[in-house]
């Protein structure tokens, strides 16, 4: 459950908004637990609007997959950065706080949807046609070479400050 906001006039509720600021964003920052050890990593993450999920590629082994085996309750946020305001010590920006479970994707067409997914957020069309092509993403030996983990959003909110 999402604590309540303090600033209500910074709230933005607007669910095309929220895919917005998602669909554009190419950071997340993931915050873990590790028993009672926090770990923070920032990834380049895709939004798949229609499955409320994030979507990161990542190594095949590290601290985060070993951390999310034990425990996979994760927070992401992602910020769109709107612009420091030099000599007004202001920062306007909009940003997404998730909660959710994070898992590897194990199914070839998951994995196969998932790296489309980052891809195509992260490239212009031609660049992540031709960035899966080469790496045979289509075929599932092409896949074997990549780890994707999924962030399946159970809750989200988003403020502004302008």
């Amino acid at each position: 459950m999402t604590h309540p906001m303090r600033r209500h006039d910074c709230a933005i509720t607007d669910p095309a908004t929220i895919d917005q600021i998602l669909s554009a964003g190419r950071f997340a920052t993931i915050a873990l637990c590790d028993g009672n050890e926090p770990y923070v990593v920032t990834l380049s993450c895709g939004y798949d609007a229609e499955r409320r999920r994030l979507c990161f590629h990542v190594a095949t082994a590290g601290r985060k997959l070993d951390i999310i085996a034990k425990n996979s309750r994760v927070s992401a946020t992602v910020v769109d950065d709107l612009g420091y305001k030099h000599g007004e010590c202001a920062h306007p920006f909009r940003s997404v706080v998730m909660t959710g479970t994070m898992r590897l994707a194990e199914d070839p067409e998951d994995v196969r949807a998932g790296m489309r997914t980052l891809i195509t957020q992260l490239e212009t069309p031609a660049d992540a046609d031709a960035i899966f092509a080469r790496h045979k993403l289509h075929t599932d030996e092409g896949l074997t070479r990549f780890r994707l983990l999924v962030l399946d959003i159970d809750d989200m909110s988003a403020k502004q400050d302008e």
